[in-house]
């Protein structure tokens, strides 16, 4: 076991501060890793916050990690010391059932062991996540991150970036489809990117007038004011795709309105219960699906890097000293922040 610097919450309302964790020594398809960067994600304020009541104390948030490999195991075959990699969502699976063997171990029958507040398989430990120097995975889940990426704002690609890009893929989205995308954020704003890259036409909703010209500037094609009846009715059955990105309850049916018969409306940051109630005729007399998407699988988290890096596509970061992450925490709760959060974690090594 290592001592490692890190930076934990001690209860909800602790706030984040410095605290050492143990990182065990590499299994034998263990890669040890040398932290970077690690985006800021909000699920690490629900975490820190225990906003969902399942958090154990202390918490390590962190599930963007972007550094380089120091030791490998013995049984390690995909990376050397010295490569730049990526840990994203998850660490660990059941690896044997229908959906791990698919390569979509986000979605394991026995559950995947998150990053950080997860259980780990072997020893039965909390895990811990990013906000740290070093961490120790299993070579599975971990990813290379390509020369023509900027490693800093690949953080956030390990989360946003596959969140968006996975279902905009699976759905089949491509050129001559007409794609909307719900909500300006950091999820939004990556989904813009890579369903422009993919061929779609697209368009924005958001409530703020004021988001207009940044919805253009990110590369929509057209924005809808959600909160005007008249442009909303004008986007009545003309698409084929929407990307919701909203991770607080709202109402989704004026958007599935939006969608043309054998439209599909997919929910990526909403976990609680859907209020209002959605209109059912909505959905059977159009055949239009409403479905959900989590991050992604192993294989398609080293495609969608891969996908960055031939469409020269980054998430917008602001760089992050980890001595501020309460106050960053604070701006990110008001929305006060294009688009991520990433930490520059040289300030946890020479604090």
């Amino acid at each position: 076991m290592t001592a490692t610097k890190a930076f934990a919450a001690q209860s909800p309302t602790s706030g984040m501060a410095p605290h050492t964790i143990d990182r065990r020594d590499p299994r034998p398809d263990d890669v040890a890793i040398e932290i970077d960067y690690c985006g800021v994600c909000h699920t690490d304020i629900h975490f820190a916050q225990n906003d969902w009541g399942i958090t154990e104390y202390p918490v390590v948030p962190g599930h963007e990690i972007v550094g380089r490999v120091t030791a490998v195991g013995p049984e390690v075959k995909s990376f050397n010391v010295g490569d730049v990699i990526g840990v994203g969502c998850m660490v660990d699976s059941c690896r044997t059932c229908s959906a791990c063997e698919a390569g979509l171990e986000q979605y394991c029958s026995e559950g995947m062991t998150s990053t950080y507040n997860g259980q780990d398989r072997h020893d039965h430990s909390i895990t811990f996540g990013g906000y740290s120097e070093r961490i120790t995975v299993s070579e599975r889940f971990v990813v290379r991150i390509p020369e023509k990426l900027d490693i800093k704002a690949a953080a956030p690609l390990l989360c946003a970036g596959i969140t968006t890009y996975s279902p905009l893929r699976h759905y089949g989205v491509k050129a001559g489809h007409k794609v909307g995308v719900i909500g300006m954020g950091g999820l939004g704003h990556m989904g813009v990117k890579f369903a422009r890259a993919l061929g779609a036409e697209v368009t924005i909703f958001t409530r703020s007038e004021s988001k207009v010209a940044e919805a253009k500037k990110q590369g929509a094609d057209h924005v809808v004011i959600s909160t005007d009846e008249d442009q909303m009715a004008a986007a009545a059955e003309t698409f084929d795709f929407m990307l919701d990105t909203v991770p607080v309850q709202h109402d989704l049916n004026p958007y599935l309105n939006c969608l043309k018969h054998d439209g599909t409306h997919i929910l990526v940051g909403l976990l609680e219960p859907v209020e209002p109630p959605v209109e059912a005729g909505a959905l059977v007399f159009k055949r239009r699906v409403l479905a959900g998407s989590l991050i992604g699988g192993m294989p398609e988290t080293q495609e969608v890097l891969d996908f960055c890096a031939e469409h020269d596509i980054s998430c917008d970061v602001e760089m992050l000293d980890i001595n501020n992450l309460n106050e960053a925490y604070e701006r990110m709760k008001k929305g006060d922040v294009k688009y991520r959060f990433v930490i520059d974690m040289h300030t946890l090594k020479n604090g």
